[in-house]
């Protein structure tokens, strides 16, 4: 992995010290150096907290963490602080740093503290523990749409419609999150740049998805207000697979359709269901239940690396087929025949607050 640094021209001594202690902590675990920030995988870009600005990529592939200083803001109103900076600097992590104080924030709305150590070596070595995994991560959000979708299946099928009634379900619950509005915190051109490199224009919280057959499932599509899920070809898709050599998500669509995008989440669900044939449908929500196995890293959304560590977890559940696991600093996912069992499961145990590690 090579990393890189944009920094200001005259940096604080806060940006100072997290520029040395970060290029140490990454050489000594065998990470070179990039000529060029925009020739580096990772990139540690300084943002004005006011007025953040996004580092230009060159591809979707390069990883940026924001840095940005501050004076220290308590856990609990982090989210509601720092998410904004996050999204208009188009950053895949969020560092905010203080005296003592290390704040992180993700796209999925994970928000936690990195604590003091005994020493700045063991506190950089922490930071790495929890940067290092999201960076090395392989994200895989592009879509290929196969107009071969079978006439029968046009109008949706039995599970679609289920999922269009679990979907208002859990928004009476206040279990989806609004779509955060994009357009009104990125400027024109900032908004053409991140559609133009990860095809999106919002962002939304949580998914649903129902097999089909063997190889092939409905998910709800990305960027839609999931409790008013609409038309199949649209904002409910019918995945057939992930293409490796592509890197992106094969969808069945009608000639005559306009389809969104599906849920960044579709590679993930695409491993669980391959694992496990027990399992005829999926809730995704960024809500919490007590007692439930949990993954150990919060990897990013749409990564193979979270559908990894989920199958991981469901391959050690005695009953994979019927299960609620956790997504550290993120939410649940919820498995089950169908969505009816699932959600019969799920009401009164949901707390609508993630707890952050």
């Amino acid at each position: 992995m090579r990393f890189g640094f944009d920094c200001q021209e005259t940096p604080s001594a806060w940006m100072e010290g997290m520029t040395a202690g970060l290029t140490q902590v990454l050489v000594r675990h065998g990470h070179t150096p990039a000529p060029a920030p925009t020739g580096a995988d990772v990139v540690f870009h300084a943002l004005d907290p006011v007025r953040p600005r996004p580092f230009r990529r060159q591809s979707q592939a390069t990883f940026v963490v924001g840095l940005v200083e501050g004076p220290p803001i308590p856990p609990a109103d982090s989210l509601k602080a720092l998410y904004p900076v996050l999204i208009r600097s188009i950053s895949n992590l969020l560092m905010y740093g203080a005296p003592g104080h290390l704040l992180m924030v993700t796209p999925e709305l994970g928000h936690y503290t990195v604590r003091a150590a005994s020493s700045d070596e063991d506190w950089f070595e922490e930071v790495y523990r929890r940067v290092a995994p999201l960076a090395e991560s392989h994200l895989v959000i592009d879509n290929v749409f196969d107009q071969d979708l079978e006439e029968a299946l046009a109008p949706g099928t039995r599970a679609t419609r289920e999922m269009r009634e679990a979907a208002r379900v859990l928004d009476r619950w206040n279990l989806f999150p609004t779509p955060f509005p994009m357009s009104e915190f990125l400027p024109p051109e900032d908004l053409r740049h991140m559609r133009h490199l990860f095809g999106i224009g919002g962002l939304s919280y949580g998914n649903l998805s129902a097999r089909l057959d063997e190889e092939r499932f409905w998910m709800s599509a990305s960027g839609v207000d999931k409790g008013k899920i609409g038309t199949v070809n649209r904002d409910v898709l019918l995945v057939k697979t992930y293409d490796p050599a592509a890197r992106a998500m094969r969808i069945s669509v009608r000639p005559d359709s306009d389809p969104l995008r599906v849920s960044v989440d579709a590679v993930e669900h695409w491993g669980i269901y391959q694992r496990h044939p027990s399992i005829g449908a999926i809730i995704h929500i960024h809500a919490w239940v007590e007692g439930v196995a949990s993954t150990s890293i919060n990897y990013p959304c749409g990564t193979v690396e979270m559908g990894q560590a989920m199958s991981d977890l469901l391959d050690s559940d005695p009953n994979p087929g019927r299960t609620i696991i956790g997504l550290k600093n993120h939410g649940i996912t919820a498995t089950g025949p169908d969505f009816p069992d699932i959600l019969n499961r799920l009401e009164g145990r949901v707390l609508p607050t993630v707890p952050m590690q």
